[in-house]
């Protein structure tokens, strides 16, 4: 590339990206949340509350509606299919999962409040033996309360200090579980729910609902990935060693061209003894290239130490690409890129699609933690780009500046203009956050990327 068509590069603007997405996909959430409640407020007649225990019970039909559209809306995100991602982006779906998590949680059990309290006081009797009465007379009620369970469990899962104890496939299986609160749901509303279980305006809403969205879970939990894998047909062609616990994987394929943007990444599923039951979420470490595609890898457990021991010819299912940590959605005409530990891997892969003059920030704790440098310094010579590698301890002064606004300030006093993606553990992450806003960087500046829910 000559130094004038370099310095085109630089002046050339942000591609245009919708961004109008999240916003379009929240307001028809809210619009089908309106019409979902709308049955209660169709069969349930003016002067019809005339005591407390029936608005403890109305309180509960209302409460029981918004869980199981919660539990559709969440199902919906996690669907993976491609006109949600396309609206709302991977990392978006993630956090709106996470935070929808706790509401539904918390309407389900105020829906089993309301509607034990209200048929007590309805019964005159005690909460004790009003939990006798609703097992035995409402059909499909046991599937409720196994519903409930379950999500209190999961809940459980969610508390950061409790699936960090876990292994990360028992913690992915034991949240699994959680689609069977949609069948078991299912049960329970059309055969209990006050405006579902005859034929009416909610009865028939609420089955589109329940169509729409297994039909979305089936197409992109199933049926996407089967045409997506028969297209490719990707299988493992070299391993090669990068570090003391790092490997690359090569893998090759069909019709690899434009197969992900960098930044991407894809659940891998490697067909080998001991590994092909489970899947994994790795970004490409090197942009998309029409003969192979690459992901770079640290064995943090049992399944990553056993990749550094797959041979060529190993077949592979994948799911995606997924995410939107990509320079498609760059707002500025430069950028920062940050990354802790193994989150180089996206950040080395975008350095080849971002503009001249980028700058990156590389946090490892040793020297022999550092990989892929030689690429990396390479990248920045060929690109006119700048690297920072800051080596230590989180305790130790220049990490705890990194994580500064002033810091910031000192390694790229322009920060403020640029976009910056981060890739790092999630309190690292945090930190960085709360740094850039500290030196001026606005929220739709930054760019992160998250792997799971």
């Amino acid at each position: 590339m000559t130094w004038t068509e370099q310095r085109r590069e630089l002046r050339r603007p942000p591609e245009k990206h919708g961004r109008g997405g999240p916003v379009l996909f929240a307001a028809l959430g809210w619009v089908g949340l309106a019409l979902a409640l709308l049955a209660w407020w169709t069969d349930t007649p003016a002067g019809s509350i005339t005591n407390h225990g029936e608005l403890f019970v109305q309180g509960g039909r209302i409460t029981g509606l918004i869980a199981g559209y919660v539990l559709l809306f969440q199902v919906l995100l996690r669907s993976r299919v491609e006109f949600v991602e396309r609206l709302v982006g991977a990392e978006r779906i993630t956090r709106w999962h996470r935070d929808l998590g706790g509401i539904l949680l918390l309407t389900v059990l105020t829906h089993a409040a309301l509607i034990l309290v209200g048929y007590t006081v309805l019964d005159r009797t005690n909460p004790v033996a009003e939990v006798g009465i609703l097992l035995s007379e409402y059909e499909d009620l046991t599937s409720a309360v196994v519903a409930t369970a379950i999500l209190v469990a999961v809940g459980l899962l969610a508390v950061r200090a409790v699936r960090a104890a876990l292994p990360y496939e028992l913690w992915r299986l034991l949240h699994a579980a959680s689609y069977l609160v949609l069948l078991l749901s299912y049960g329970h509303q059309f055969a209990n729910g006050q405006q579902l279980f005859r034929p009416s305006f909610g009865r028939y809403y609420w089955l589109l609902l329940y169509l729409g969205v297994v039909g979305c879970l089936i197409w992109g939990r199933v049926v996407a990935p089967v045409l997506m894998n028969r297209r490719h047909e990707f299988r493992v062609a070299q391993v090669v060693r990068e570090g003391p616990d790092t490997v690359s994987l090569y893998l090759t394929g069909r019709d690899l061209h434009g197969a992900a943007q960098a930044g991407q990444f894809y659940r891998w599923r490697f067909l080998a003894p001991g590994l092909w039951w489970q899947s994994h979420p790795f970004s490409l470490s090197a942009a998309a290239h029409p003969q192979w595609l690459r992901l770079t890898v640290k064995a943090v457990g049992g399944h990553t130490a056993r990749l550094r021991r797959l041979t060529p010819g190993v077949r592979v299912w994948a799911q995606g690409p997924m995410g939107s940590f990509t320079a498609s959605h760059r707002t500025r005409p430069r950028a920062l890129l940050v990354a802790a530990g193994i989150g180089i891997a996206p950040i080395r892969a975008l350095l080849e699609e971002l503009p001249l003059k980028t700058v990156v920030i590389y946090r490892a704790r040793t020297f022999d933690d550092v990989v892929l440098r030689e690429e990396l310094d390479r990248l920045a010579e060929e690109r006119n780009a700048s690297i920072w590698y800051v080596i230590g301890s989180r305790d130790e002064p220049a990490s705890r500046a990194l994580l500064t606004g002033r810091g910031l300030l000192q390694l790229v006093p322009d920060v403020a203009q640029r976009d910056v993606y981060m890739c790092g553990p999630r309190g690292f992450v945090d930190a960085l956050r709360a740094a850039l806003r500290q030196a001026g960087v606005r929220r739709r500046q930054v760019h992160d990327t998250l792997f799971e829910f």
